[in-house]
């Protein structure tokens, strides 16, 4: 029996290895001089002026809504297809998630009912647009909205990392360097473009809110004597300033990082290429649409999420997708709606069909394996047992199982 396809894995090889036993032989396990040599290579990446590098990309989130100093009354607009955090984040300063729909074909939010609930709701201070499965947002049209209004602007590329979109000036910019956002969060989970592990990152070009981020990432502490509020009482000075947390990356994890920071063009560009496959692979099957790729867009392909007409077969998604686990396929959803969480229900009144897009999209969608350790033939035998399981996804699963298994698919 052949071993599971998993939707996403890392890409460990023998040089992230020995960089990580470096760090582990050297002086300093944390605080030390990798972290920052991480945040100088994320800046080299993205182009932004500086980086904060923490532990991992839902404290990003936390920082970065607590560094523009969201709070009670406080409104954050930001996508109903994301996971929990891209919300939570707000909630955990103190502030109130609020949604706006999807475009229901590059499946981001939509700057058009971004202005819509920014009209209709008191308080709005923020967006956190997120770049759903690599995919860049419209932020030009993002931003436009936010200088109407007078807003802060938080980019959510927890999965686009190596993504990059061209300007309406026709210049291309990459996700991250924040030409069109106050600041950009990431993650380096495993299943994404890159890892350390554990870990998430800020980038800005607002050398206040540079400053901020650091001291909020270390219990709002301040060891620049300069900056104290009254005399140190010696070198050995440091103030708080400010209530912070312990949010910090360790230098065992910055090694990785470093090492990782290096191939993330090789991992995206192989990426591409299963997206590629998968498209080629699917195209004449009407009931399958593969992800949209509008002009002037490039996607780190973190994800790749099909969309299948199950109601217009006659299928069933919950028994088709356990069918496919039973024979060694590894799919997932991403997500199922926020708003349809039971918090946000009980506690903000949120019902079903209050996004009829997002949860359009729900309804059919489903994440496909891709990873750069990948396979064409993987792949092809993804998108052959999807084809001849599709076909007996009505039927009792038992029949399935006998006449339609991966050898069979493949």
């Amino acid at each position: 029996m052949r071993s599971m396809i998993s939707y996403g894995r890392q890409t460990i090889e023998e040089d992230d290895i020995e960089a990580v036993v470096r760090a582990l032989r050297s002086d300093m396990l944390t605080q030390g001089p990798l972290v920052e040599e991480f945040e100088e290579a994320l800046c080299s990446y993205t182009g932004a002026g500086y980086a904060v590098v923490c532990s991992n990309g839902t404290a990003a989130l936390h920082l970065a809504c607590l560094a523009v100093g969201l709070t009670e009354g406080d409104g954050v607009v930001t996508s109903p297809i994301t996971f929990l955090a891209s919300a939570n984040a707000a909630l955990y300063a103190g502030a109130t998630p609020v949604f706006a729909d999807i475009n229901p074909l590059t499946c981001n939010i939509d700057p058009k009912m971004i202005e819509e609930k920014v009209q209709k709701t008191k308080g709005v201070r923020a967006l956190i647009p997120v770049h759903f499965a690599g995919l860049p947002c419209d932020m030009e049209g993002i931003r436009r909205v936010a200088r109407r209004h007078g807003l802060f602007v938080i980019e959510d590329a927890c999965h686009a990392l190596g993504a990059h979109w061209r300007d309406a000036r026709g210049r291309w910019r990459t996700v991250g360097s924040c030409s069109h956002s106050d600041m950009t969060v990431f993650s380096f989970h495993p299943v994404k473009t890159m890892t350390t592990g554990e870990g998430g990152a800020i980038t800005t070009n607002d050398e206040a809110l540079y400053k901020r981020l650091k001291a909020l990432r270390s219990h709002g502490v301040i060891k620049d004597a300069s900056l104290f509020k009254r005399p140190p009482d010696g070198p050995w000075g440091y103030e708080m300033q400010g209530l912070g947390f312990n949010y910090r990356l360790t230098d065992i994890q910055s090694a990785l990082g470093l090492s990782q920071i290096k191939k993330i063009d090789r991992f995206v560009q192989r990426r591409r290429e299963i997206a590629s496959l998968y498209k080629r692979l699917f195209e004449r099957y009407h009931f399958i649409t593969t992800p949209h790729a509008p002009e002037g867009a490039k996607s780190a392909n973190h994800l790749y999420p099909v969309r299948i007409a199950f109601d217009k077969i006659g299928a069933s998604k919950k028994q088709w997708f356990e069918l496919m686990r039973d024979i060694g396929i590894g799919l997932q959803v991403h997500y199922i709606p926020v708003h349809l969480q039971p918090f946000y229900q009980d506690r903000f009144g949120y019902r079903a069909g209050d996004f009829p897009n997002a949860e359009h999209f729900y309804s059919e969608e489903v994440s496909l394996p891709i990873y750069p350790a990948l396979t064409d033939e993987d792949v092809s035998t993804v998108a052959a047992a999807m084809i001849s399981t599709l076909a007996c996804a009505v039927a009792p699963r038992a029949s399935c199982r006998r006449g339609h298994g991966l050898a069979a698919g493949a």
